[in-house]
């Protein structure tokens, strides 16, 4: 049981009221949650708790569900801080970095890249992200991308074939090439460790056609399309996403007024492609941020997730995207919190996290802060007190006499 809760985040609008109710967040006051073998078994005020075996007072505190980062790139080697500080300096942002991550991974031990994913993943747990995807794409040769796909089912069920990353260096000359390694022998070696498929999009990538055929070649293998889209450009990355009916379409920096309306069309659907923001990543490129207000005014379903990688946005906290959402994106504290959690489970077509209801997975955070509006309030400071990630306290002991904050 835990009790003494202040406020409660449930993303479920019909435990709350007024402006909570309104913005979906479902805030309880002075409430309890019970949780039985990894589930939410019960949810209430304080007051009519039922028992419990083991009490965790919370002393106060606010309670959400756990961050749902849809968007990763932790399967890699190497470090990319010269390119950082040449952006910094005042050099353009494009996709050609990405090559240099690919030759470190390429040479990296299984090993080495099973470290490193460790770190990094653990980093996300303790920044309070309790369901996180993986993607491939610093590989891009058969062998490396399934040992990549391999090392990611490690560490989530949330795993993402990426071979339409780039065109690798040695296909330079040889798009077709690529595109014929990448539909037939990678995919056939890659689709059984995967549950999406990806391709960037854009500029420096792949073009529409290109896209098309990628993602077409992992639906005929039974995976589900996901595009990284619009990044660097208004293009066809948005719009090719919803024709396929893609879980999302990530980044959505350069929005045409036709892709707003088609992914606000999209979310009257029961499986809406979803605009997922990555605002790590305009922070690290000095790059436009996108437009929240116009996609939710719109009516598009939006969520916020990391893009933790070496090049552009390397960050495994969802807290600081949420503050950089509010300030920078045009989104209240509620749509932030809301995108970084219901919403990334929408991103990844998943109903039982994201949300503290009964039946879903009891994956919750207890904040060292009285209300979730601490998380853009205060930014850069670690509030995340306790993580309880399927049912198991994983960051911030069940007897540590810290629960709770003081003013």
């Amino acid at each position: 049981m835990l009790d003494n809760i202040g406020e409660l985040v449930t993303n479920d609008p019909s435990a709350g009221r007024g402006a909570s109710a309104q913005a979906g967040l479902g805030v309880r006051r002075d409430a309890a949650l019970l949780i039985e073998s990894g589930r939410i078994v019960w949810v209430g005020a304080a007051a009519g708790a039922p028992a419990a075996d083991e009490q965790v007072d919370c002393g106060g505190a606010a309670v959400m569900p756990g961050f749902v980062d849809s968007h990763s790139h932790v399967i890699f080697a190497g470090d990319r801080a010269p390119e950082f500080a040449a952006r910094m300096a005042g050099e353009p942002y494009s996709a050609g970095g990405i090559g240099t991550t690919v030759a470190a991974t390429r040479v990296a031990s299984d090993a080495q890249l099973r470290a490193n994913a460790s770190r990094l993943t653990t980093e996300l747990i303790r920044s309070g992200s309790t369901t996180f995807e993986i993607k491939s794409g610093y590989g891009l040769t058969v062998v490396d991308e399934a040992r990549c796909l391999r090392i990611a089912a490690e560490f989530t069920d949330e795993v993402t074939f990426l071979g339409a990353h780039v065109v690798p260096p040695e296909f330079v000359d040889d798009r077709r090439g690529y595109l014929d390694l990448l539909t037939g022998p990678m995919l056939d070696a890659c689709a059984a460790q995967a549950r999406w498929v990806d391709v960037f999009c854009d500029r420096g990538a792949f073009d529409a056609d290109e896209s098309a055929q990628v993602l077409a070649a992992g639906v005929a293998r039974g995976l589900v399309p996901r595009v990284h889209a619009n990044q660097l450009q208004r293009g066809p990355g948005v719009k090719l996403a919803v024709a396929f009916g893609a879980a999302s379409a990530d980044h959505c920096t350069h929005l045409s007024a036709e892709d707003i309306t088609a992914l606000a069309d999209s979310a009257r659907s029961s499986t809406p492609t979803v605009a997922t923001l990555l605002p790590g990543a305009e922070f690290s490129t000095r790059s436009p941020y996108p437009d929240a207000r116009r996609l939710l005014e719109a009516g598009a379903v939006v969520a916020l997730a990391t893009d933790c990688n070496p090049g552009t946005s390397y960050t495994t906290s969802m807290p600081f995207c949420i503050a950089l959402a509010v300030r920078e994106m045009g989104m209240s504290v509620p749509e932030a919190v809301r995108a970084a959690t219901i919403g990334g489970a929408s991103a990844l077509r998943r109903t039982d996290v994201g949300r503290i209801v009964v039946g879903g997975s009891a994956d919750i955070l207890v904040l060292a802060a009285p209300s979730y509006v601490h998380l853009a309030y205060r930014p850069g400071v670690d509030l995340i007190r306790q993580v309880w990630r399927r049912g198991r306290c994983v960051r911030g002991g069940r007897t540590d006499r810290t629960l709770g904050w003081s003013r």
